[in-house]
């Protein structure tokens, strides 16, 4: 038996899921923005007390702890990072301002989007006051044009510094080709501050953190890597030393948006962003694993966001090659999750511009001040205030109990924001709150399986976070799916979704080569030898990388991705090669059919021209180690009859009525695999309820999962 901690830091809550010779617990704490290794042991130190166990005595025990967070996502909005310099080929300075065509869109909602006349281009990371050109010049080959001028290097390392550069990103033509100039100017600003001075500067190169083409993409890569390690580094420096003083010796392996993880050494900056809710979207496909499902569509209504991601046969297939943080579009493969700024703590507000509609989100209350229930000084009224109203959340038992909600902060702050402004009541106002969070997060859902060419109503629905249970059945409605699974640990469940996920590393590399020469009759032609060796290098990095994290080499299991186009076109495809390396012409073969009918799939058989030719730009080689699986405690099946966990009745005001309905209480820790509820009804739990409208019922399966299934009349 192992001990394993997963930790998923949130905008509003952090949340902790513990396994420990083979027992299961789980637990939910505030995130506390001024000190985040503050709410991290706090969760730990209530999954410890659940074990009978000291803080010490579990952490000690400890075998991996794994840890998810939005640290750097929060100080890359709050532009909370050092100041930077880039160095660049001397006569190109200027395209990071410029940027790509669309780089004003970068980052804006739909809706700002198509308000073009508000739309503004982001501050860049880097001024032009500290981008400084360096004479040398490297062809798309690798070849040496213009030689390094090191004095002039030195001059321009210099200005950087002067003028306020506490870090520099060095990003020339053609690096990933030709990395020697790179690194020879990293020797000379460790030359000019040297580490042992106060005043040592941190070098960062494209060359090392993205080996890849598009040099815009590449340079925001290396600036966000640049302007977020530092306060990574400060934060994960102060929770190890806090875990080695509770008896800790291991390292912290952090969840990466690849669906994959790695101990924090080796891990980058913007690796980090979004980890969270991809550990959920892998602890879906988990799920999906365990309880036979082909397609599931994987929810997460938290405090701050809502979260979406699509799994098919196979799990995860939606993958950014080019994914946009904040409001930089970056090199890198990223699982394709979408969130919408709709959770329990978005604000809900009246546009007076749009003739008074009632509008909710993207702005969120956090946790603190929270919501206006929450007592501690917020004043605007949010997604939980309205559940509150609406006697959906027992006001008594929020939190476990540990937390009294304010009915009347709530009431107050939906009339004065609201109602009023909306010329409505409030348990209305409230009511219209509800529906419209619940529209919003429903249509999104629609959006985003259509345009992935999917009907929505083949897939089930998973809804976790601590809001979603809650909603679920609502914005479910808006898919036609009959099918809702929440778990025992949907308040936690990213948290839980990381204890599913292996390490993984991802390395890419550009190198252009042609697999099929253009021609009717053209033949298969590739050098074996130089795609190999491209092959060869980045397995050899990942050799490195997991020897170092203390695995076995001989557990690494490889796979090769390609980016690859037919001649003529412009963009590229992404494929999972059949051929790892190539040895003879039915190797090639195989790949260019494989990338056809790909490519068929996903556009048109009328955009197939083999006659082109085919060409691979750049290599994807994944290096993974699976993690030993998980096993979740089972029930036997018993009695359907709920009686026993019955625990009173609640007045709630339920969609479409007029009129709050007396509606029974259920409480989930007096529920049994096989009891079912039928609808009104609600199930109280620790850290969530599950509401079970009228014309759905409610069950538990043998992993205590509860199951929402609609009988189609719904109200």
């Amino acid at each position: 038996m192992t001990t394993q901690i997963n930790i998923d830091a949130g905008g509003t809550f952090t949340d902790c899921f513990t396994l420990h010779d083979g027992e299961v617990v789980s637990a939910k704490t505030p995130t506390t923005e001024h000190d985040m290794a503050e709410c991290f042991f706090q969760g730990i130190d209530k999954c410890a007390e659940q074990l009978g166990l000291g803080l010490d005595d579990l952490i000690s025990d400890v075998d991996s702890i794994r840890y998810s967070t939005t640290t750097a996502m929060n100080r890359l909005i709050e532009r909370k990072g050092p100041k930077l310099g880039l160095l660049t080929t001397a006569g190109v300075q200027d395209y990071p301002q410029i940027g790509r065509g669309p780089r004003w869109a970068d980052g804006l909602t739909d809706s700002e989007q198509r308000n073009i006349s508000d739309a503004k281009k982001p501050s860049y990371l880097v001024p032009d006051s500290r981008t400084n050109g360096i004479r040398e010049r490297v062809d798309s080959e690798g070849n040496v044009l213009r030689p390094l001028n090191e004095e002039h290097a030195r001059e321009q390392i210099r200005d950087l510094v002067d003028k306020g550069a506490r870090a520099i990103v060095v990003n020339l033509l053609w690096s990933y080709a030709y990395p020697d100039h790179e690194q020879r100017i990293r020797e000379l600003v460790r030359d000019e501050y040297p580490p042992s001075y106060l005043g040592s500067i941190p070098v960062f190169l494209s060359s090392e953190v993205m080996p890849t083409k598009k040099e815009y993409e590449r340079t925001n890569t290396t600036l966000l890597d640049a302007y977020l390690s530092e306060l990574m580094q400060e934060h994960i420096a102060d929770i190890k030393d806090r875990l080695e003083a509770h008896g800790y010796e291991g390292d912290i392996q952090m969840l990466h948006n690849t669906g994959g993880m790695a101990e924090s050494y080796k891990t980058t900056a913007v690796e980090t962003f979004n980890g969270g809710p991809v550990a959920g979207l892998k602890g879906g496909e988990y799920l999906c694993d365990v309880l036979g499902y082909d397609k599931a569509v994987v929810t997460d209504m938290g405090g701050t966001s809502f979260d979406i991601g699509i799994l098919t046969k196979g799990g995860v297939q939606s993958y950014e090659f080019e994914p946009v943080i904040d409001r930089w579009r970056v090199s890198g493969t990223m699982i394709e999750s979408k969130s919408i700024g709709a959770g329990g703590g978005s604000i809900a507000s009246v546009n007076e511009e749009l003739g008074g509609r009632i509008e909710v989100g993207p702005e969120s209350a956090g946790a603190d001040p929270g919501p206006a229930c929450y007592n501690r000084g917020g004043t605007k009224p949010t997604v939980t205030d309205a559940d509150v109203v609406l006697g959906f959340i027992n006001p008594e038992k929020f939190y476990a109990g540990n937390q009294q909600l304010a009915v009347d902060r709530a009431e107050e702050a939906i009339k004065t924001h609201v109602a009023d402004p909306a010329g409505m009541d409030v348990t209305e106002a409230a009511s219209n709150i509800r529906r419209i969070t619940d529209g919003n997060m429903g249509n999104t859902v629609r959006k985003e399986t259509m345009l992935r060419g999917h009907d929505p109503r083949e897939f089930m629905l998973y809804s976790f976070g601590g809001a979603g249970p809650l909603h679920a059945a609502s914005y479910s409605s808006y898919l036609d799916i009959d099918t809702v699974v929440t778990t025992p640990y949907s308040p936690v469940f990213c948290a839980m979704g990381s204890a599913t996920m292996d390490t993984l590393h991802i390395y890419e590399q550009s190198h252009s080569m042609y697999l099929r020469d253009s021609g009717e009759e053209a033949a298969y032609s590739v050098d074996y030898d130089a795609f190999n060796e491209v092959v060869e290098e980045l397995k050899a990095k990942g050799r490195r990388d997991i020897k170092s994290e203390g695995y076995n080499p001989e557990d690494i299991t490889y796979s090769l991705e390609l980016d690859m186009r037919f001649g003529g076109q412009i963009h590229v495809a992404r494929i999972r090669s059949p051929r790892l390396e190539l040895h003879e012409e039915s190797d090639v073969q195989a790949i260019c059919e494989h990338f056809i009918d790909q490519y068929k799939d996903r556009f048109s058989p009328y955009s197939v021209t083999p006659d082109h030719g085919i060409t691979v730009e750049n290599f994807a080689l994944r290096a993974r180690v699976k993690s030993p699986d998980i096993e979740l405690p089972t029930s036997e099946i018993g009695s359907p009859d709920p009686s026993p966990a019955r625990a009173g009745s609640r007045d709630i005001m339920w969609e479409n009525r007029d009129a709050y309905i007396s509606t029974p209480v259920f409480e989930y820790e007096d529920l049994h695999s096989g009891m079912e509820i039928d609808g009104p009804a609600v199930v109280d739990a620790d850290y969530t309820t599950t509401a079970v409208p009228d014309g759905w019922t409610y069950s538990l399966d043998e992993y205590r999962n509860g199951i929402l299934e609609t009988n189609g009349d719904t109200q």
